[in-house]
């Protein structure tokens, strides 16, 4: 197998996360110095003017990143209208916040179920949110909240236009839990 393309996709999986020379060398089962060689040729290789991509090493963590010389066209990617359209998951992620800002994205992640940082970073860009402080919390994660792009996208006058959600009624009828809870009783009663 080869442990150099396993460690690029490893990467590509881990996202904006990134990950560790430890936590490599646990998923790989090599030693510490074998990640360092891996990460090394993978660096060189990434150096090419033929590739987009290269691997930095941030925040304890190495990462895929885009080069920065190429900046100026990710930009355009992010803010032209032309190529820029919600994805289900972008239109679910701004549902999350619309209704619960301001909220932290790893709140948004709980509720979606995944990863949300490409997204979040999306959003931003495109001016649908905005960080509006930090949560009291440990680690002072980054709170979210919609914007007035946002709000003209959408042709709402304010938040309160959203549309309301309606309270879901409990699933279980009483009918359902009597007879669970009758059931119950008597499994009880003939292990006694």
């Amino acid at each position: 197998m080869n442990l150099k393309s396993v460690t690029e996709g490893i990467l590509f999986v881990v996202g904006d996360d990134g990950i560790s020379i430890n936590e490599l060398s646990e998923i790989l089962e090599v030693k510490d110095t074998e990640i360092k060689e891996i990460l090394s040729e993978l660096r060189k290789d990434y150096e090419s003017d033929e590739r987009g991509l290269r691997i930095s090493f941030l925040g304890n963590t190495f990462k895929l990143t885009t080069k920065s010389e190429h900046k100026e066209y990710y930009e355009k990617l992010v803010t032209d209208s032309r190529t820029f359209s919600l994805s289900d998951a972008s239109l679910e992620t701004l549902a999350i916040i619309a209704y619960n800002e301001p909220i932290t994205r790893i709140k948004i992640d709980e509720i979606r179920g995944v990863s949300s940082s490409q997204i979040v970073r999306k959003l931003l860009a495109r001016g649908f949110i905005k960080e509006c402080g930090k949560e009291d919390t440990v680690g002072k994660p980054i709170l979210y909240k919609t914007t007035d792009d946002f709000l003209d996208y959408f042709g709402l006058a304010t938040k309160e236009d959203l549309p309301k959600l309606e309270a879901k009624d409990n699933p279980i009828d009483n009918k359902e839990l009597d007879l669970y809870k009758s059931n119950f009783k008597e499994i009880e009663e003939k292990n006694n």
